[in-house]
């Protein structure tokens, strides 16, 4: 499948007074590959509306949003084109991020997303290797040739020990997906919810397998937010490996999954 710049869209979810959001955008405008770019936000305020304005970045405000999953929707039922990727506020990307989605496209046989490997912004640093990361890349490490991405059987492996997809590197093929691909209920595990519900379909999920953006970590990130609502991770967490996995099974992945989440501390 062959798509164009024109054929993508990022959607900037914008949240409160993010410090990085201009770094954000500034990394979408700097793409070596042109595409559209859009922000919404449930949380309008001044600071949101001047970055949006000093970019020329069109805004949509969402009037009834009712969580994380709501806000992702919204940012996702905003784009016209037949590709999206919700881009975070808090995060860059590099300027071939989008070429090199493209291209991992063009590979494929009917896709369902793309996405691609990350770093880490600690401090203002790009971390490239750390516990977290090395097993996510170890995760992914079967399906980096092009020829397995149709393989339900093998991405399902790969979900069943942890969520390896990086959320904010996902780009979607919105005639594949429904108009609304998060479901409310989840807020930890919501991305890795997600992915497992996809890794049924018939179709390819792309992955470019060097790191083309970075999660930036910061404390008050809502990841970090997130994970240290321990109780709710937990649980969700458990529910995802039954997914997968008989009871026993499952509770042990829990407790070790709980201890890799500690990486994402500062």
């Amino acid at each position: 499948m062959t798509y164009q710049g024109g054929s993508h869209t990022f959607v900037v979810c914008a949240y409160k007074e993010s410090p990085y959001l201009a770094e954000c955008v500034k990394s979408l405008l700097r793409q070596t590959v042109h595409s559209h770019i859009i922000m919404t936000t449930s949380t309008p305020n001044k600071h949101i509306k001047e970055v949006a304005a000093r970019y020329h970045i069109p805004l949509v405000v969402n009037d009834a949003p009712s969580g994380i999953a709501s806000d992702w929707n919204y940012a996702y039922s905003q784009a016209r084109t037949p590709l999206v990727t919700i881009a975070h506020q808090d995060d860059i990307y590099d300027a071939d991020f989008l070429e090199c989605t493209l291209a991992s496209f063009s590979k494929a046989k009917c896709p369902i997303l793309a996405h691609t490997a990350y770093y880490e912004i600690r401090n203002g640093k790009k971390v490239y290797s750390n516990r977290l990361l090395r097993v996510k890349k170890l995760l992914l490490m079967p399906l980096i040739p092009s020829f397995t991405w149709n393989s339900r059987f093998l991405r399902r492996r790969s979900l069943s020990l942890g969520c390896g997809i990086c959320c904010p590197s996902v780009t979607y093929v919105k005639n594949q997906l429904p108009k609304e691909p998060f479901e409310e209920k989840y807020r930890a595990s919501i991305d890795w919810q997600t992915w497992e519900r996809y890794s049924k379909q018939k179709g390819a999920f792309c992955y470019v397998s060097k790191p083309k953006m970075g999660h930036r970590i910061h404390e008050e990130s809502e990841t970090s937010k997130v994970i240290g609502d321990g109780n709710g991770r937990t649980g969700e967490d458990y529910e995802l490996f039954r997914k997968f996995w008989p009871a026993p099974i499952a509770r042990l992945l829990v407790r070790l999954y709980a201890k890799g989440q500690k990486s994402n501390d500062l």
